[in-house]
C-alpha cells in the first residue's frame, strides 16, 4: 500500500529511506545518470538511477506516463529547482519496479496543452493528470468539505433526495427515464430538489441541506452543463432576511477562505429587480465598474428629431451609457459592431456622440444645441467621452444597453479582476407578460410567496412582487431562492394565471397539495451553484474546467460514448419504438 506522497518530503527528510509510487512525468539521461520526474497526486519528486545499477536498462526504457514503484534514500540535490516544493532534494533509487507501461499518449500532459477540448474530454482521465485540472478538482473537494462543515455548524441536517422523480410542468426541459414496469410512463431527473425540500419542511426537519445534483435538458454553454451541483438548503419559520443572512455567510466565508481576491463585505448590497434592470439592463449586474444606464427621455420631450419623436409618440424611452475617455478608442467599424449587438437584442439601431472640442457622431447634426448641452450636464460629459444611445420599448432598450455595457467593459478591460463583488437582487416581479405567446408567465419561481399574500391579486398583475432573490457576483448568477408559498389557494391562483387549471396543478404537484393540508410551516431557501463558485475562485471561463467528467459543448460524453443507442431487447422491454 502506498504510504507516502511525493510532496510530503523536503530538505528536512535527508537520508530517509522511502518507498514511492507514481507516473513517469519526464525522463532525462545526463552523462549516464538517469533523472526521472516522478509524479503523484501531491506533485513531483526527482529520482536518480546510476549506470552501475542492475535496473538501469529498465530505467532507460521507461516511457512517459508509465507507472512505477521505487525505493531509495532522500539526498540533497546539487542543482536545486525553486519552482517545486521538493526542489532541494532527490531520491537515489535502490529498487525500481515497472507496474504498468503506457502507450504513446494522444496529447502531452502539460499545463499549457494545445490539445482541443474534445480531445481532452475524450481522454479525460489523462487530462485529469494535468496540474491545472487536478488542482481544480482537489479544490472542489476542499470547498465541499468546508461547506458541509459550515452547514453542520449552522444546525442544518444533510438529507439526500431521490434522483428518479416526476416531471414538472414548469422550468427547463426535463430529462426523462422510461419505466420498464409501467410502460408508457416515465420518471424524470430532478431539475432541483424543489418539492422534496419543501416536503422535508412539512416533515419537521426545519433546516435541511444537501450537495444536490441537478439535471436540465438545455443547450450547454460556458457556464451551464446538462448536469450540475448546487448547495440546496431550506429553512422553516423564517423571513427573507433570515435566508439572505445565511447566504451571505456562506458566500463570504467560502470566497474569503479559498480566493485571494477582495470579497464584498457583509451585508451585501441589495438591489431591487426593477432598479437592476433600469440601471444595469440585467438582473445579474457586474458592479466592478460604473457605466450606468441613464434615462435621457425628458431631454428630448420636445425634440424634432424624427426617430426620437416617433419613439416618444409610441410611449417608448431614450436611454444612454457614457463610456468615459473612450471616444478615440471606437472607430466607425467598432460602432457598427455595437450596432449589430443592439439589433440582435431587438433594437432598431444605435445612435452615438463623441465629445471633444467638436461634438461628432451619428446624431450630432440632428440634435439642437440645447439638447447637446442638456446631455453634457445630465451625463456629466468630459472631453473624449463616448455616448451610446438606444431608443424604443423599455425592455428592448434596457436589454440592449445592458449587453453593450458588458461588451464594452470586456473590450476596455474595465472590471477589477482582483474583486469578487457580490450583491443580492430581490423583489422580482411575480409574473411577466410573454408578448410572443400573448400570455402571462412566471418571472422566476412559481412556488414563491407574493408580497401581500392574497391581497396581491387584487391589483394589477405587473405590480405583484414576489419574495424571490438571487445572489450575483461579477455578473454571474450564483444562487436563486425564495420564501415559499405555503398557501394552497394562493399557489393554485398563481398557476391559473399562467394557464394551468387548479385540477391540473393539483395532479402534477399532488404531493405538495396533499402534504400542505397537514400543517405546513412558513419556509424558504436558496441554492448556491457549486460549479460557478469554483469557476470564480479559479478564474475559469468554462464550467467544464471545474467538473471531473463533464459532457462537451454539444452535450456528448466522448469518453463514455453517451448518449448512445439501446439494444433492441432493451427497447422491447421498455415498450419503445421510434418514428422515422
Amino acid at each position: 500500500m502506498k504510504k507516502f506522497n511525493n510532496g510530503e518530503f523536503n530538505i528536512k527528510n535527508l537520508n530517509e529511506e522511502v518507498e514511492l509510487f507514481g507516473w513517469v512525468q519526464k525522463k532525462r539521461n545526463l552523462g549516464g545518470l538517469i533523472f526521472i520526474d516522478l509524479r503523484d497526486r501531491s506533485g513531483i519528486i526527482q529520482i536518480v538511477v546510476r549506470p552501475e545499477q542492475d535496473f538501469y536498462d529498465l530505467a532507460s526504457s521507461l516511457k512517459n506516463e508509465s507507472v512505477i514503484r521505487v525505493v531509495g534514500k532522500i539526498v540533497e540535490r546539487e542543482s536545486k529547482n525553486k519552482n517545486i516544493p521538493t526542489g532541494e532534494i532527490e531520491v537515489q533509487v535502490s529498487e525500481l519496479e515497472l507496474l504498468t507501461t503506457s502507450e504513446d499518449i494522444p496529447f502531452e500532459i502539460t499545463d499549457d496543452t494545445t490539445a482541443l477540448e474534445d480531445t481532452r474530454l475524450k481522454y479525460r482521465y489523462l487530462d485529469l493528470r494535468r496540474n491545472k485540472l487536478k488542482n481544480n478538482i482537489l479544490l472542489r473537494n476542499e470547498v465541499l468539505h468546508f461547506i458541509r462543515n459550515k452547514m453542520y455548524d449552522l444546525g442544518f441536517i444533510e438529507v439526500q433526495t431521490p434522483i428518479l422523480t416526476a416531471s414538472s410542468p414548469e422550468g427547463a426541459r426535463d430529462f426523462v427515464v422510461p419505466s420498464r414496469n409501467y410502460k408508457g410512463k416515465f420518471y424524470a431527473l430532478p431539475q432541483a430538489p424543489q418539492i422534496y425540500k419543501e416536503l422535508l419542511m412539512v416533515g419537521g426537519f426545519e433546516k435541511y441541506f444537501q450537495i444536490a445534483p441537478c439535471f436540465r435538458d438545455e443547450d450547454p454553454r460556458a457556464d451551464r452543463t446538462l448536469e450540475f451541483y448546487q448547495l440546496d438548503l431550506e429553512m422553516s419559520f423564517v423571513e427573507e432576511d433570515d435566508v439572505l443572512r445565511v447566504g451571505e455567510d456562506i458566500f463570504y466565508d467560502v470566497f474569503s477562505t479559498f480566493s485571494n481576491k477582495k470579497v464584498s463585505p457583509k451585508p451585501f448590497r441589495r438591489i431591487s429587480y426593477k432598479d437592476a434592470i433600469a440601471t444595469y439592463g440585467t438582473d445579474k449586474p457586474d458592479l466592478r465598474y460604473e457605466m450606468l444606464i441613464n434615462d435621457i427621455t425628458d431631454i428630448f420631450k420636445n425634440t424634432e428629431f424624427t426617430v426620437f419623436k416617433n419613439v416618444l409618440a409610441e410611449k417608448g424611452i431614450i436611454n444612454a451609457i457614457v463610456v468615459k475617455n473612450a471616444a478615440d478608442k471606437y472607430s466607425r467599424k467598432n460602432i457598427d459592431e455595437l450596432t449589430e449587438i443592439v439589433k440582435k437584442r431587438g433594437g432598431s439601431g444605435l445612435a452615438f456622440l463623441k465629445f471633444n472640442e467638436e461634438v461628432t457622431g451619428s446624431v450630432a447634426k440632428v440634435l439642437t444645441e440645447k439638447e447637446i448641452e442638456d446631455l453634457k450636464k445630465e451625463l456629466k460629459i468630459e472631453n473624449n467621452d463616448l455616448v451610446l444611445i438606444v431608443s424604443g420599448k423599455y425592455k428592448v432598450v434596457k436589454t440592449a444597453l445592458g449587453t453593450l455595457r458588458v461588451k464594452i467593459a470586456t473590450d476596455l478591460d474595465l472590471a477589477d479582476k482582483d474583486r469578487l463583488e457580490m450583491c443580492i437582487i430581490n423583489d422580482f416581479p411575480m409574473f411577466e407578460y410573454d408578448e410572443a405567446n400573448e400570455k402571462w408567465d412566471f418571472c422566476h419561481n412559481p412556488f414563491s410567496m407574493p408580497h401581500g399574500g392574497a391581497k396581491a391579486y387584487e391589483g394589477n398583475l405587473e405590480d405583484i412582487l414576489a419574495y424571490q432573490y438571487d445572489f450575483v457576483c461579477n455578473g454571474n448568477e450564483m444562487a436563486s431562492g425564495a420564501i415559499r408559498n405555503h398557501d394552497l389557494d394562493l399557489l393554485a391562483k398563481g398557476f391559473e394565471i399562467v394557464g394551468y387549471e387548479r385540477s391540473h396543478v393539483e395532479n402534477k404537484f399532488k404531493s405538495i397539495f396533499t402534504a400542505f393540508k397537514y400543517g405546513c410551516p412558513p419556509h424558504g431557501g436558496m441554492a448556491p451553484g457549486i460549479d460557478r463558485i469554483l469557476m470564480l475562485i479559479q478564474d475559469e471561463q468554462n464550467l467544464r474546467e471545474v467538473q471531473a467528467f463533464p459532457p462537451n459543448a454539444s452535450g456528448q460524453d466522448l469518453m463514455m460514448g453517451s448518449p448512445s443507442e439501446l439494444e433492441p431487447i432493451q427497447l422491447e422491454e421498455l415498450g419503445i419504438t421510434f418514428k422515422e
